[in-house]
C-alpha cells in the first residue's frame, strides 16, 4: 500500500527503522509510534518504499 503523503512515508520508514532495531522504539513519538505498535514490518515498508514524486506534504485525516 503506497504512502498517500511525505509525512506519513517518513513516519513509516522511522517505524520501520525501529522495527529491524536500527533506532529505539522509545525515540519514536505521534505516527511512527502508532505504526510501530500496529503494523507488521512488510506493511510499513510498502509504506515507507513509496516515492516522493508528486505526494502532497501532508493530507487532511479522512
Amino acid at each position: 500500500m503506497p504512502a498517500r503523503s511525505i509525512a506519513q512515508q517518513r513516519a513509516a520508514g522511522a517505524a520501520l527503522s525501529a522495527k529491524r532495531g536500527e533506532i529505539k522504539p522509545e525515540d519514536l513519538q505521534g505516527a511512527s509510534r502508532s505504526m510501530f505498535d500496529t503494523m507488521t514490518e512488510d506493511e510499513l515498508e510498502g509504506l515507507a518504499s513509496t516515492r516522493h514524486d508528486g505526494l502532497p506534504e501532508h493530507v487532511e485525516g479522512d
